[in-house]
């Protein structure tokens, strides 16, 4: 395993030094999934939820948490962001809502966190929509899916 990058020599935190990497396209790529109960996963396919539209908020919420990354994680840094999409895949059989984000930048540095920030907020998002009317939905499975470019190169998830 490499050293960790984000300590210096005499164990400190310190927020790594990109400005030597060349810039390249990057690309990553984040799932998550939101259990629920039945009366709730068809609650929000019907728009039935007295807050409004659960998974254009929760599309919302992903997308603008992306961008704010470096304001929650400590370490990261600021990147221009070339686009941030977010998508829900129902699924009848499991009650769930999975949620997938993507993340572009042309940058020295990797949006790994970006995507994944994106699926916790879009799925907290959900559960903050539904909670009156289940508070047994649970948040898991959050994920590095894929992603490209830099120096490491692409990382593809095994399948399970």
């Amino acid at each position: 395993m490499d050293t960790f990058t984000h300590m210096d020599n005499h164990g400190r935190v310190r927020m790594v030094d990109v400005g030597e990497k060349p810039a390249s396209q990057r690309t990553a790529v984040a799932e998550g999934r939101v259990y629920m109960q039945p009366e709730t996963f068809e609650r929000i396919m019907s728009q039935a939820i007295h807050k409004g539209n659960v998974i254009e908020t929760a599309r919302l919420a992903g997308i603008m948490a992306g961008k704010r990354t470096p304001a929650l994680i400590p370490l990261c840094h600021p990147l221009q962001i070339q686009h941030i999409g977010v998508d829900f895949m129902p699924e009848d059989t499991s009650h769930s809502i999975r949620i997938r984000a993507t993340v572009r930048v042309f940058a020295q540095t990797g949006v790994e966190m970006e995507a994944m920030t994106a699926v916790s907020v879009a799925a907290l998002t959900i559960y903050d929509m539904c909670k009156s009317v289940d508070r047994e939905m649970m948040i898991s499975e959050i994920c590095l899916m894929e992603k490209s470019g830099g120096k490491s190169g692409t990382y593809i998830r095994p399948a399970e």
